[in-house]
């Protein structure tokens, strides 16, 4: 009944504007990132199920639009063979009303194409795709090419040519990525075991709903401490 009636998400919605207000940040996020993540199924059959070419994954796909903070502004599941650009349309549409304040949008190169084009045209956003660093070439051609400038006189060191290696984090980007990271925690996410995208896509409100209210309780228990008087208003402030 409470997935029916968008219990989950209003309480989601609720409790993420006043987690933002105890952050310092207006209630109603300017900028937002989204991406997806595919999961895999369980036996138990189901609507929307496929087979995501990119991820080796057969199941379903998470769609996630997060603040800035990695807070859930919308989410959608469906079949994992639905591509990126399609699944943004989805989870924008759902989130339009509640977000009407979202101007800004950082995605990654998979979106690039009829996604980023849409989000532009038709929402007006502001869209910035953030992609990887370069890939390093091998060493063996970084020295050729810098034996060729040696010849045209030229001296170059052939460690500079080559990128950086190792993880690098991404900016903007890292934050949607904490917040599947958030999400596994739960056991009940560790994989797709829903019948339906309805629930998948209530218990993520489920889980973020979860983790908001156990950084809320700090806030909660000295307000409740308040209004027992076992604060004054002046030490409140110092608190806060």
């Amino acid at each position: 009944m409470w997935r029916i009636s968008g219990t989950f998400e209003k309480l989601n919605a609720v409790l993420r504007e006043r987690l933002r207000v105890c952050l310092g940040r207006n209630p109603q996020p300017s900028a937002g990132i989204a991406d997806s993540q595919s999961a895999k199924t369980t036996g138990v059959g189901g609507e929307q199920r496929g087979y995501d070419g990119g991820k080796k994954v057969h199941g379903r796909k998470r769609h996630l639009l997060v603040d800035t903070e990695g807070l859930v502004l919308s989410a959608k599941v469906h079949s994992a063979k639905i591509p990126e650009q399609d699944g943004l349309r989805m989870v924008l549409e759902s989130a339009r009303a509640g977000v009407s304040q979202l101007k800004h949008l950082w995605l990654d190169a998979g979106y690039e194409g009829r996604g980023k084009r849409w989000a532009e045209e038709v929402l007006g956003l502001s869209v910035r795709i953030v992609r990887k660093p370069a890939k390093p070439i091998p060493e063996k051609v970084a020295m050729i090419w810098a034996e060729e400038w040696a010849k045209e006189g030229e001296k170059v060191d052939w460690r500079r040519l080559m990128p950086p290696r190792g993880f690098k984090v991404l900016p903007c980007r890292w934050v949607v990525e904490r917040t599947f990271s958030w999400l596994d925690q739960n056991r009940r996410m560790s994989k797709d075991y829903e019948r339906l995208c309805a629930t998948g896509e209530a218990f993520i409100y489920v889980a973020m709903t979860r983790l908001m209210v156990r950084r809320l309780e700090p806030v909660f228990s000295i307000f409740r401490q308040f209004l027992e008087g076992k604060f004054s208003e002046v030490q409140i402030h110092d608190l806060a």
